[in-house]
């Protein structure tokens, strides 16, 4: 493996993870913002833009500030350090938050009422009617479960939880008390109450947020005083982390400590709606111990998620797009079992497009099959009422040899899987809780199954997480073979997890973090020798995120060397792409559309033959050198040219792809003349027409011709 060239890591020649990650929110944003979209599907690219920025701040600017107070000094990649980085944050996210809420009241609330939708903003907009109707659901179903907290001497100023809603409020005290003292109070926004309530009294359709039916009937909770100011606010705290693993005496007892803590760490963004009382901000500023450029004033509601509750609302399907059915993969569309299908030939899944199903059933088959002696798998982050994890229980208590590896440190699904790894023991599982040191990301299963012909196992790969919900939102890739060396490296990577035994060498897997990053480099510096000796050489990688700088920096070498080089990152680039004598022949597009792309996928040309290979891993420090993370490759030919196809229409989507500008800028491809392609469009039209057609050569007499279904608008 060569040196990295000192001419190619330049901090110029680099973008900062962090604002290249609004950038990123920017692109959904503008989703959002995009006229031609369904309205209702408007308003989820506008929420999903606030919840990003909420774990934005939560981790990111949170660890960002945790050095700061520790005196961590060292410039990143792009040479900012984090006082640095901080102070550009806060500008840039300033800008986005001014451009979400004129987003939501220039356009989206003047197009919903346009549609017989009317949000109402503030309680006083009520009429007469209306009024009395949220009087009234304020006293029988809020009023009972609110809890005001008067602030002074003997009362202290309460806890805010991270996240949540609540109300302060200047009062006044009447009845002889002396004039001018003003004292300041708080009320929480239950969140065990809908935010979204509909207001039934009018002929259109209305809904008010509750936070607006309490501040109406704040001198309730609050008698013999006036209210003299109140405005909602929200408080986000630094959620990011951090256990000493080496001496934790038990991983899951530490973590469960620490999550509790979630809730009161460093306050680090203030949002408050604009124009709020001078008195009531500097009482907040002083009591959260928050900055200036930490507050962010809001002209409209705090929280922009609820809008993804608002998508739910019965009536507003002409608003919305058509929802894609998963549909089944033809390898299945017969009577034999699973494994039957398996022993046929090497099968790729590609999700939501196709259905997460065959997973499912791959395990719960192995759960109740008499020769199945064993089953070993990883979970990084499951859903809430998982078949899988039902399954695994199901198969211990089947007498099989079950063992899980439950990551308990996958971020914000740290309680979940808490829970998950107690009742996979109880069921007689050997769990493990992830390696010191390391986060266990890779997605892999492993059935030991006995067969007339001796033992075969049977394994899946997959580029995102055994999670059923989420496998209908985002893309992935996912293989399921029994080929003999990948069985075998199945099994190292399982006894590797378990104990302390290392494989000397790899059949077909590749591992991190002691391997992965090696065989990158080597591929990449193949391709830069291939093109100088004037071999056919080319590099597609399709990835989430793009920080690592030796991974970069190999990227731009190759780029000068004459390599064609073509990627789809959908989140952070730390690259430039397209700049002269530096990655003039590297081009990076960002696809954000319907489903939340995820799959990573890797083509190197080698020479005119072509090696294909999928992973869970993304180029990112933290994938290559922190985590315990797969790449595998696609074998057989026929897969090879189904995952060409889905790069290929990646990389002519000139629906919803945003390309990179050498300035750092993404814009959308103007199609002015050409035929409109839009990858996640078509994904879901030839899942469609592969099951039609399939059935039409089971039947022959009433065969017809098929056409996939129509476009539909992304999400």
């Amino acid at each position: 493996m060569a040196e990295i060239d000192a001419r190619f890591v330049k901090p110029e020649n680099f973008v900062n993870r962090e604002l290249s990650w609004l950038e990123f929110d920017y692109r959904i944003l503008e989703e959002a913002r995009d006229k031609t979209l369904p309205l209702f599907e408007r308003l989820k690219f506008l929420s999903i833009t606030a919840s990003n920025l909420d774990e934005f701040f939560m981790v990111r600017v949170a660890s960002l500030k945790d050095m700061v107070h520790a005196g961590y000094t060292k410039p990143d990649m792009a040479g900012l350090n984090p006082e640095e980085q901080l102070t550009r944050i806060g500008e840039k996210t300033h800008e986005l938050v001014a451009l979400q809420y004129s987003t939501y009241n220039r356009s989206l609330l003047p197009a919903l009422k346009q549609n017989g939708l009317r949000i109402v903003s503030r309680h006083e907009d009520l009429n007469e009617a209306e009024g009395a109707w949220v009087d009234e659901y304020f006293r029988a179903n809020v009023y009972p479960v609110l809890t005001p907290m008067a602030v002074d001497s003997s009362r202290p100023f309460p806890l805010i939880y991270n996240k949540s809603l609540n109300i302060a409020a200047l009062i006044h005290k009447r009845d002889g008390e002396e004039e001018g003292v003003v004292d300041f109070a708080m009320v929480r926004v239950p969140a065990v109450i809908p935010r979204i309530v509909e207001i039934p009294v009018s002929e259109e359709r209305v809904v008010i947020l509750l936070e607006e039916i309490i501040e109406r009937n704040l001198s309730s909770l609050f008698s013999n005083c006036d209210i003299i100011a109140a405005h909602p606010f929200r408080v986000m705290r630094n959620a990011d982390l951090s256990v000493d693993e080496e001496g934790a005496e038990d991983l899951l007892v530490e973590i469960e400590k620490l999550l509790k803590r979630r809730q009161w760490g460093e306050a680090i963004r203030l949002e408050i709606e604009d124009n709020a009382d001078k008195r009531i901000l500097k009482r907040l500023r002083r009591e959260l111990k928050i900055q200036p450029a930490d507050i962010y004033e809001a002209n409209g509601p705090l929280d922009l998620t609820f809008l993804m509750k608002m998508y739910g609302l019965d009536g507003f399907d002409h608003l919305k797009a058509e929802p894609h059915k998963p549909q089944p993969n033809p390898a299945f569309l017969n009577d034999d079992d699973i494994f039957t299908n398996i022993r046929k030939g090497d099968i790729l899944l590609h999700h939501p497009y196709e259905s997460f199903e065959p997973v499912v059933n791959f395990i719960q088959t192995a759960a109740w099959d008499p020769e199945v002696l064993a089953i070993k798998q990883t979970l990084y982050r499951v859903s809430g009422n998982s078949p899988i994890v039902a399954a695994l229980a199901e198969a211990a208590d089947n007498g099989k040899q079950v063992s899980v590896l439950v990551e308990l440190k996958a971020r914000f699904d740290e309680e979940n899987n808490i829970n998950w790894a107690r009742m996979l023991e109880k069921a007689g599982c050997h769990v493990i809780y992830g390696l010191v040191g390391l986060k266990t990301h890779s997605k892999i299963t492993l059935v030991v199954r006995r067969e007339e012909d001796g033992i075969r196992r049977y394994v899946h790969l997959g580029t995102g997480n055994y999670n059923d919900s989420t496998a209908k939102l985002y893309t992935d890739c996912g293989l399921l073979t029994c080929h003999p060396q990948i069985g075998e490296d199945a099994t190292a990577v399982f006894n590797m997890l378990s104990g302390y035994s290392e494989p000397q060498q790899w059949n077909q897997l590749v591992v991190a973090p002691i391997w992965l990053r090696k065989r990158f480099v080597r591929l990449i510096e193949r391709e830069a020798a291939n093109a100088k000796l004037g071999r056919p050489a080319r590099i597609i990688a399709k990835i989430n995120s793009l920080c690592d700088r030796d991974i970069i920096a190999k990227l731009y070498e190759a780029s000068c060397a004459g390599v064609k080089i073509d990627l789809i990152v959908r989140g952070i680039c730390g690259l430039k792409a397209g700049v002269p004598g530096l990655s003039e022949n590297i081009s990076v597009r960002s696809i954000v559309g319907n489903f939340l792309e995820h799959c990573r996928i890797f083509y190197f040309e080698n020479n005119g033959t072509p090696e294909y290979y999928m992973a869970s891993a993304d180029w990112m420090p933290r994938n290559l050198d922190r985590r315990v993370e797969i790449m595998f490759p696609i074998l057989s030919l026929e897969l090879q040219e189904k995952a060409m196809h889905i790069l290929e229409v990646q990389l002519e989507d000139n629906l919803k792809a945003h390309v990179l500008k050498p300035d750092g800028s993404y814009e959308k491809i103007d199609r002015r003349g050409k035929e409109p392609v839009g990858a996640q469009d078509t994904f879901c039209g030839e899942a469609v027409a592969a099951v039609k057609a399939h059935q039409a050569l089971q039947d022959p007499v009433n065969t017809r011709v098929f056409v996939p279904v129509e476009s539909h608008e992304d999400l």
